[in-house]
């Protein structure tokens, strides 16, 4: 057991201080509105929307502020079989409004409705960059200014951007914003290595030409989730140089987290079900590590009420595990000018061992619900 720990803990620590590393090394995109270049980017920014009723009003608005001349995009929206009063919420919002806007509906062809509503608005897009986000967001006012003084100044094909939530002062949303700041972080410090590993499709986006040039969703749309992280692979095995993340403040996207544990797990269930599918080695053995060094958390404190002598020693692998999380979401924390709350920090050490079991023995189940539907 000491020996297995042992082992487990160092390859923790090492692909954490790596992860660590590669974020030092991607530099923050400096962006002044006022001395940059004008803007000349055209985008279609992709929304699809089921039942988000209750979450329209902050998106439309944000919309709505957006800093960027309206003849320069589009917004397509995409009802995948709401049931609610979401496209009246839409239409209401924006009917006096100047935006370009349109709603479509989904057609339904495979086993993912996200896929299949990109897929469709792409279809109908006018303008070279799609740009996703989802029905649950708010943009910042600057989004489509820094994207596009970043797409003159780097010339990506594809620009990955960060995400978090939207904070409330509770152990289940404090507990997604500690997830969340070590989702970034990997995902940032992945970029930093020159190998990305994550992305999300809350703030994505790509050049049409080269989502057609790679098939699109094609051989992966029989998995209900990945619209992002299955897009990223590929872009990444045709033009790895030009697949970067905009580490910029302006071109932050903020979420709506979960509002209960059971749906926390089904929403982590469901970002297993595409990493499991994943062509990388090393998502995979990133995975298993923290998947191991947080099985070995829970199997220390149970045997600690049987095997006394094992206290001290798992008190150290507590601490040791405990201080480099610290590192690691310390990170993002400042990168999104929010503190970590230190209370819901230590209580989360010991809750997110237990999610993570739990997210890994219902996985291998295969069964969740998302938006109302039933998946396998």
């Amino acid at each position: 057991m000491i020996l297995f720990g042992s082992i487990v803990i160092l390859f923790y620590l090492f692909a954490i201080g790596i992860l660590i590393f590669g974020y030092q090394k991607v530099p923050e995109f400096k962006f002044n509105p006022e001395l940059n270049e004008a803007p000349n980017t055209h985008f279609s920014i992709v929304i699809p929307f089921r039942n988000e009723a209750k979450n329209l009003a902050v998106l439309l608005n944000s919309i709505q502020k957006l800093s960027y001349p309206k003849n320069l995009y589009e917004i397509i929206f995409v009802n995948d079989e709401s049931m609610d009063d979401s496209v009246a919420i839409i239409l209401n919002e924006l009917k006096n409004s100047e935006i370009n806007y349109k709603i479509i509906d989904n057609n339904r062809k495979s086993a993912s409705p996200k896929k299949d509503a990109i897929t469709e608005a792409i279809k109908v897009s006018q303008y070279e960059w799609t740009l996703t986000t989802d029905a649950d967001c708010k943009l910042p006012n600057n989004w489509l200014l820094v994207f596009n003084v970043f797409i003159q100044k780097k010339n990506p094909l594809m620009i990955v951007g960060p995400v978090r939530y939207f904070e409330n002062n509770n152990i289940i949303n404090q507990y997604q914003q500690l997830d969340n700041y070590s989702l970034q972080t990997t995902t940032i410090g992945s970029f930093g290595l020159h190998s990305p590993l994550l992305c999300n499709g809350a703030n994505l986006a790509y050049k049409k030409e080269e989502f057609h040039l790679v098939s699109g969703f094609s051989k992966n749309n029989h998995i209900a989730s990945g619209d992002d992280i299955f897009l990223l692979e590929k872009f990444k095995r045709r033009n790895p140089k030009r697949v970067l993340f905009i580490k910029s403040k302006d071109a932050i996207v903020i979420t709506q987290p979960q509002d209960s544990w059971k749906g926390i797990i089904n929403q982590r269930i469901r970002w297993a079900s595409k990493t499991t599918k994943q062509d990388n080695f090393i998502t995979k053995m990133l995975g298993l590590i923290v998947f191991l060094t947080n099985m070995l958390v829970i199997l220390g404190l149970l045997f600690c009420f049987n095997y006394y002598l094992l206290i001290p020693y798992i008190i150290y692998l507590i601490v040791i595990k405990t201080s480099i999380d610290y590192l690691l979401l310390l990170q993002t924390s400042i990168f999104f000018k929010t503190k970590i709350n230190i209370p819901y920090f230590l209580v989360n050490t010991l809750i997110y061992p237990i999610i993570t079991v739990i997210v890994v023995l219902k996985s291998l189940k295969g069964n969740y619900i998302w938006k109302g539907r039933n998946y396998n």
